[in-house]
C-alpha cells in the first residue's frame, strides 16, 4: 500500500496517521492487492473552488473522493497488479473546525475523513439512509481498529 501525500497547507501532518488509517480501510474491506492513494491536505479556498468544479456545488467542504474505479462497471476482485484506487482532498480549515465543534482532536476527525473518503474509494455512497447507516458502522468500526475512538 502507497500514499501520495501533498501537503499544500502549514499544517504538520501525521503522514503515519493517515497511512494507519488508510491501511485499516483496506484491511477492513479484505482487500489484499498493492493500493495506491492519493492524498491532499488543502486550504477551504481550493476545496471550494474544486467542489465548484467537479460537483457544481459552490460552497468548501471538508473533504472530496475521487475514485478511479468505476463499481458499475469493474470489479476490484478482477484487477490484477496494483489497484489506483483515487485521490483524497480534505481540507484541514474545515476538519480543524469540525474537530472543535464536535469535541475530538483533529487527529480523529483527520482519521474519520479519511476513512470515509476511503469508504467512497471503495465503491461505497450515502444517498440513502440505508448506506448511510453501512457506511457510518464501517467508519467507526475502522477508525476503532486504529485507536481513533471518540
Amino acid at each position: 500500500m502507497r500514499v501520495l501525500f501533498d501537503n499544500e497547507t502549514d499544517y504538520k501532518l501525521d503522514k503515519e496517521l493517515i497511512k494507519n488509517v488508510v491501511s485499516a480501510a483496506l484491511e477492513y474491506e479484505g482487500i489484499k492487492n498493492d493500493c495506491e492513494v492519493s492524498f491532499t491536505l488543502t486550504d477551504n479556498d481550493t476545496i471550494h473552488a474544486l467542489n465548484k468544479k467537479h460537483r457544481n456545488i459552490d460552497r468548501a467542504t471538508d473533504v472530496l473522493s475521487f475514485p478511479l474505479i468505476d463499481f458499475e462497471n469493474e470489479n476490484i476482485e478482477d484487477i490484477k497488479g496494483t489497484i489506483y484506487l483515487g485521490d483524497i482532498i480534505i481540507s484541514i480549515e474545515r476538519a480543524l473546525a469540525q474537530a472543535e465543534e464536535y469535541g475530538h482532536s483533529p487527529e480523529r476527525e483527520l482519521g474519520f475523513l479519511t476513512a470515509h473518503s476511503m469508504l467512497h474509494l471503495l465503491g461505497y455512497d450515502h444517498m440513502t439512509d440505508a448506506e448511510e447507516k453501512v457506511m457510518f458502522l464501517k467508519q467507526e468500526e475502522i477508525l476503532k481498529s486504529v485507536g481513533l475512538t471518540r
